[in-house]
């Protein structure tokens, strides 16, 4: 009787575990740019998940992804970007400061980015937690020690990638958590449009660079 009691947990409690996990909420859809959000168990803020087909290659994506001084110029809110230690071309440790509007304090935080890509699917994915111990905290900024970032690079076909970007975190200090969701639900979409910009404008350069270099070869 025992046995058969532990076989029926065995079978039963996995499955009634996952149905009480709270399934991802479309929260806001523009551009392209799906957002998805869903609560997590003993917190206030809300998860999140983005997903967006680009128009790039997975090299221009990750050459995009480790430029650690670009970062500014299309992920929301980063004020500042700045490597700290470089161990391969896989793995980096860099430290960013995000702008809050006032009377919010700015937030900053380090990040350990590591590159994976699996053999057979082709599907590289690069986490991004953050870690502590790397740089002392900053006067007037609030460090945020929770925070779990995922991207996930798809190939979609001939330059297309799909991507998916998922956030857990605690920003830590006092700030609503209806601003924080808020500025969670718009913030990819911000980001992702402002990564195909960038990837756009570097192929122009590099296009521009390459007739530039050909047309001196025949003078």
């Amino acid at each position: 009787m025992k046995k058969i009691i532990v076989i029926l947990i065995g079978i039963l409690f996995p499955a009634a575990f996952a149905a009480a996990q709270p399934d991802w909420v479309v929260a806001t859809e523009k551009d392209g740019v799906k957002v998805y959000s869903k609560t997590v168990p003993d917190s206030r803020i809300k998860a999140l998940k983005a997903e967006y087909v680009m128009e790039a290659t997975v090299e221009e994506i990750l050459d995009l992804l480790v430029d650690i001084p670009a970062t500014t110029k299309w992920m929301c809110h980063a004020k500042a970007c700045v490597l700290l230690k470089k161990i391969s071309e896989q793995e980096l440790y860099y430290y960013t400061e995000v702008s809050l509007p006032w009377p919010l304090d700015n937030r900053d935080f380090v990040t350990h980015l590591k590159i994976t890509q699996d053999p057979v699917t082709k599907i590289v994915t690069v986490n991004s937690p953050a870690v502590a111990g790397e740089v002392a905290p900053k006067k007037g900024l609030v460090r945020v020690n929770h925070s779990q970032s995922v991207w996930k690079i798809v190939p979609a076909g001939e330059r297309k990638v799909k991507l998916e970007y998922t956030l857990r975190t605690d920003p830590g200090g006092l700030i609503p958590a209806h601003v924080v969701n808020h500025f969670a639900r718009q913030a990819p979409v911000e980001t992702f449009l402002n990564m195909q910009g960038e990837i756009r404008s570097r192929r122009e350069k590099r296009n521009a660079n390459a007739a530039a270099k050909s047309a001196g070869a025949y003078k």
